[in-house]
């Protein structure tokens, strides 16, 4: 059973959310159902793959590991090595998992690298004293959560487990009404828009590359990504709401942005962001305090190359994703630079044909970014 995928998926989702829906319009708490339903749906999931299966089992083992001991170690033994010993010991399952087709091995699950920020956002958040207790069926929850396992949003456990308190009928009638406006609307972008583009527009270019044809896939290539993409996750978002779990927003209206900063606020935003917490912030952060550098912009700008170059890689090992991740960041660079440098930027930025040209000219860097990252152009 494939997640967002097959009517099967669908069918037995919507049978598992309606005592869900009974529980909180009755104002009774969600909480241990949901544990429940979600383990539930990954049975069905994982059930037909044996391998999948263990690994799954494995890597859940081994967060609690991690998590739970270092809870216990850092009150003790706070060490910036022993944290980063962890960090990586955490990625470590997914880096096996990314490279192992070099050597024509599948080791990996379904939504190992979304279940991989979880922990390493955990680890990180115990270490800075920002989580004080973590409850094994709490954190089980988080982990197993399977609305947002295969392609997030990726949630945090802070605000995921504030969201477990129990509320009135009431409550969660106006959650409920949310969720399935935003379920309704997914279905729509995916299996309607998206569904049409790829069939009636991306499907039928042809392969080999002229101009034209690279410019064709590139528009459609990028409309498709979005509506697919986007659809994807406003349903998980909407089933979530359903269970009570208010994950939070991963676009809005991308298409629109005026630069590639606003880009990055505005697309697959549980993404940029955790990149942004957990990678750039700390890197700089750390590159000021120890003084590498000569100015905190050489800082930053090395920072915007490492977290989307990570980004990049995390996305997988073929070299049109770490293009991808380079010329992301080498954008923002040049973003900020041209924006702190520019008296006509400085001028004009607020003026409606700046703002206008502004968003044409990123709109067009944004879909050059996804032909690179579709890797059409290595066919």
């Amino acid at each position: 059973m494939i997640p967002y995928t097959t009517p099967l998926f669908f069918y037995c989702t919507a049978i598992i959310l309606i005592p869900a829906i009974v529980l909180g319009i009755a104002g009774k708490s969600i909480r241990y159902y949901g544990l429940f339903a979600s383990i539930f749906i990954l049975i069905l999931i994982f059930g037909q793959s044996y391998e999948q299966s263990i690994y799954l089992g494995v890597f859940y083992i081994l967060s609690v590991m991690l998590i739970k001991g270092y809870y216990y170690l850092r009150k003790q033994y706070n060490n910036r090595l022993l944290i980063w010993c962890l960090v990586l010991i955490a990625v470590l399952p997914l880096i096996v998992s990314k490279t192992s087709g070099f050597f024509n091995l599948s080791l990996g699950f379904l939504g190992i690298s979304y279940l991989t920020f979880r922990v390493v956002q955990m680890l990180l958040e115990i270490h800075d004293g920002l989580i004080k207790e973590v409850s094994i069926i709490d954190y089980t929850y988080f982990i197993l959560f399977f609305p947002t396992i295969s392609s997030g949003p990726i949630d945090r456990y802070r605000r995921f487990s504030d969201n477990l308190i129990s509320r009135s009928g009431k409550e969660y009638i106006d959650i409920l009404g949310d969720g399935l406006y935003k379920l309704f609307i997914g279905l729509g972008y995916k299996f309607v828009i998206g569904y049409g583009i790829y069939n009636y527009w991306l499907k039928l270019i042809p392969s080999h590359h002229t101009f034209l044809n690279v410019i064709n896939y590139m528009y459609a290539y990028s409309f498709y990504l979005f509506f697919d993409f986007a659809g994807y996750s406003l349903i998980a978002i909407g089933i979530s709401y359903i269970l009570g779990i208010q994950v939070p927003e991963n676009f809005n209206k991308p298409f629109i942005s005026r630069d590639m900063k606003d880009f990055w606020q505005r697309w697959h935003m549980s993404l940029s962001f955790w990149f942004r917490d957990f990678v750039y912030t700390r890197f700089v952060m750390t590159a000021l305090k120890r003084k590498w550098f000569g100015n905190k912009y050489t800082a930053s700008y090395l920072g915007y190359l490492i977290s989307f170059g990570l980004m990049g890689l995390w996305h997988g090992t073929q070299i049109f994703y770490l293009l991808y991740g380079f010329y992301q960041g080498i954008l923002l660079i040049l973003t900020d630079y041209y924006q702190r440098k520019s008296l006509f930027y400085k001028k004009y930025r607020n003026s409606w044909p700046m703002v206008a040209i502004s968003i044409l000219i990123t709109f067009h860097l944004i879909c050059f970014g996804f032909l690179i990252f579709s890797g059409y152009l290595f066919n």
